[in-house]
């Protein structure tokens, strides 16, 4: 069966109109309407006045009222209240919004659509025997552009995307042929011998190999850093306790030392003990998910600096996901909401990142990220936290906050909007009405706009 997709709404230059693409659409035919579309609207970025009303810090936790914000050239020229729009310069009238920075996933796999635990057949089978690198390539492009479009405009994909689909994805947005985040992404995930696939027959081959790198001592790590880097990798994740071997200190810090060398972070899929302590004291920038750790271990990455990725899904996600498969998913979401907590109250420095990627009929990837978020208000964490956690933490985790995470003279015009205060409840996040990336109005389902 081929796949169906309902892709988001795409808003071409002002003075055209806005281009959906039907409803339901084989993944092929529904990409080339898209590049169609994107083509046809000349995605270039505009000279724009956005009076915001609502204009939201997460950074410094403050909300100044009635600003106008002047974007030139893909960057943020000025910010006040008294801005006057220059002449040509189109006015984008926010008045009544709530305006903060684009969003950022820490932790995504856009070119993997997970089946949920309704699905029949091997998980495995489905994403890695059945699906090309081109068509996960593919994926990873609809994926990419419909995060966009939510109001996420930093993603950082963190592996499991066959044969470098995910550096593909990048390239393709960076060239501007396709729509989509500021992204970096991991290439193969470094791995003890075997992956995270712990117990395959040995007939079958080191089937794994289409996302894993086997790296069994520090020079062989080195090597597939080097690998990484090689095919266009952007950030490098290792797995350290997905199977019986685990890495130790001296194999994560020459992970670590390899990728700084380069300018490229590190981060590291681990639960908890042993090799979380290794991890943690091979000085990694970002832990993710971190199920089982410690309260002396979330002290120990508060004294470094280590960024938590906390995955913690929501109720529903972790019913979709687990199922009857043996997974209490009740039991996993009352955790994680105590998990949220302790990272939290010992101040640990956290980055909003989710692992959502499970392919629904009736939820969006967008949707399943935001009601993440929503966990976290509901662990009783601020929603100001929380936007801090999804903007200039993500940005800074990804080395670009320099350029970006932020709504500041100098930075990439990076933009979104909702009808309500997220401030109050973060679930203001699930409509976002209006979406600037590098000056280009992507979605505008509210503005008015005038010259």
């Amino acid at each position: 069966m081929a796949l169906e997709l309902e892709p988001p709404l795409l808003i071409p230059q002002q003075g055209t109109m806005p281009v959906r693409l039907g409803k339901k659409r084989s993944l092929g035919a529904s990409l080339v309407l898209w590049g169609v579309a994107v083509l046809a609207a000349t995605c270039v970025a505009q000279d724009a006045l956005i009076h915001a009303g609502h204009l939201i810090d997460p950074g410094s936790n403050t909300v100044a009222q009635h600003q106008s914000i002047l974007v030139r050239a893909g960057k943020i020229a000025a910010i006040g209240e008294n801005l006057r729009a220059p002449a040509g310069v189109q006015v984008i009238e926010l008045s009544d919004s709530w305006v903060l920075p684009g969003l950022g996933d820490a932790h995504q796999h856009i070119t993997m659509d997970f089946p949920s635990a309704s699905a029949k057949g091997s998980v495995w089978e489905g994403l890695r025997l059945n699906q090309s690198t081109a068509e996960r390539t593919l994926r990873g492009i609809r994926n990419a552009g419909a995060l966009l479009v939510a109001g996420f405009t930093m993603i950082r994909d963190v592996g499991n995307a066959a044969e470098y689909a995910d550096t593909e994805v990048r390239r393709a947005i960076e060239r501007g042929w396709f729509p989509g985040p500021t992204m970096l992404n991991a290439g193969k995930i470094i791995t003890p011998f075997g992956g995270q696939d712990p117990g395959t027959a040995p007939e079958r081959g080191r089937w794994w190999h289409d996302e894993y790198i086997d790296a069994d001592t520090a020079e062989q790590i080195r090597a597939a850093v080097r690998r990484n880097i090689y095919y266009g990798a952007t950030v490098i994740k290792l797995a350290a306790d997905s199977n019986a071997y685990h890495f130790s200190e001296e194999q994560v810090r020459a992970a670590v030392d390899e990728a700084h060398r380069a300018g490229l972070t590190v981060a590291v899929h681990v639960y908890g003990g042993e090799a979380a302590r290794n991890v943690i004291l091979g000085g990694v920038d970002s832990v993710e998910h971190g199920y089982e750790l410690t309260d002396e271990l979330l002290d120990l990455m508060k004294q470094k600096g280590t960024y938590m990725v906390a995955t913690e899904m929501s109720a529903q996600n972790a019913m979709m996901l687990f199922g009857d498969i043996g997974m209490d998913a009740k039991t996993f979401h009352e955790r994680s909401l105590q998990r949220l907590q302790r990272a939290y109250r010992h101040g640990v420095k956290m980055a909003f990142g989710t692992d959502a990627s499970l392919d629904l009929t009736d939820s969006t990837r967008a949707n399943q990220i935001l009601q993440q978020a929503e966990t976290w208000q509901e662990a009783g964490l601020p929603p100001q936290f929380i936007l801090k956690c999804m903007t200039v933490n993500v940005a800074d985790l990804m080395g670009v906050r320099k350029s970006r995470g932020a709504i500041r003279a100098g930075l990439a015009a990076d933009i979104i909007a909702t009808a309500a205060n997220p401030l109050e409840n973060i679930a203001a996040l699930q409509k976002v009405n209006f979406v600037m990336k590098d000056g280009k109005v992507v979605r505008d389902s509210r503005a008015t706009v005038r010259h």
